[in-house]
C-alpha cells in the first residue's frame, strides 16, 4: 500500500504558521504585515476552475464589508502569479447572480510549490496531490487561528457564514460571551456558565435585569434589540 505522507495542519488556538511570498498585490510577509487586523486566509484548488471563479467573484465583491470588521482578505491558489493575472482580469469581464466588474483588489498568493499550503494542510492527498482544498482560515490580530473551515474541491462556501463567524468572534471577543446556534447581530448571547454553586443559585433566583437563565449552566444576555 502506498504510504501517505500526512502534514500536521495547525490548530484552532496555535499562531498563524509565518511566511513570505509574491501575491497579485506584491510580496507579503505573512501573518506580520497584518498585525492588528482579522484576516481570512483561504485557498482555492486552481485558477480557472469554476467555483474558484464564482467565490473569488463573491469575495471581492464583499471587500468593503470585510473591511468595514477589520479584515483583510487572502487568497491562494496553486498556480503561478501570471497564471492569477490572467484569471482575474478574465473574473472583470464575467457576471454572476448580478455580479459584474468585478474587481479582485486583495492579493491572491504564488504557491507552485504548494510551500504555505502545506504548511496549513491545504493539500489534502484524499482529494489531491497537486490541489489545495477549499480551505478557511481565520485569524485574529494576534495572529493566533481563531476558526478553521474545510470544504472539499466540489463546494462552493457559504459567504455569509464566514461573515457571521467573523460577528461571532468579535462579540466574544468584546463582550466575553459565547454565541447560540444561528446567532446573528442583535441576538441574546450565553454568558460563562457559572463556576460554583453559589453562583448558579443567585443566577437561578435573582437574576439581574440584563440577564435570564433557562437552567442555572444556561443563561443568557439580554441584547439591545
Amino acid at each position: 500500500m502506498e504510504e501517505i505522507k500526512v502534514t500536521r495542519m495547525p490548530q484552532i488556538g496555535d499562531p498563524a504558521p509565518s511566511f513570505k511570498a509574491k501575491t497579485t498585490q506584491g510580496d507579503i510577509n505573512f501573518p506580520e504585515d497584518y498585525k492588528g487586523k482579522w484576516v481570512i486566509l483561504f485557498s482555492h484548488p486552481a485558477d480557472f476552475t469554476p467555483v474558484c471563479t464564482t467565490e473569488f467573484m463573491t469575495f471581492a465583491s464583499m471587500v468593503d464589508e470585510f473591511k468595514a470588521l477589520n479584515t483583510e482578505l487572502v487568497g491562494l491558489s496553486v498556480d503561478s502569479i501570471y497564471a492569477h493575472i490572467a484569471w482575474l482580469r478574465k473574473i472583470k469581464e464575467l457576471e454572476f447572480k448580478g455580479l459584474k466588474n468585478i474587481e479582485v483588489t486583495f492579493p491572491l498568493i504564488e504557491d507552485i510549490k504548494m510551500e504555505v499550503a502545506n504548511k496549513y494542510g491545504m493539500i489534502q492527498p484524499g482529494q489531491s496531490n497537486t490541489q489545495a482544498v477549499r480551505a478557511v482560515f481565520i485569524i485574529d490580530p494576534q495572529g493566533i487561528i481563531r476558526l478553521i473551515l474545510y470544504y472539499p474541491l466540489s463546494t462552493g462556501r457559504n459567504f455569509d457564514e464566514i461573515k457571521r463567524v467573523i460577528l461571532a468572534l468579535q462579540k466574544a471577543d468584546k463582550d466575553g460571551v459565547a454565541t447560540p446556534a444561528d446567532w446573528r447581530p442583535g441576538d441574546d448571547c450565553i454568558v460563562p456558565t457559572a463556576g460554583s454553586c453559589g453562583v448558579a443559585k443567585e443566577r437561578m433566583e435573582t437574576p439581574s435585569e440584563d440577564t435570564y437563565c433557562l437552567d442555572w449552566f444556561m443563561c443568557f444576555k439580554k441584547e439591545n434589540k
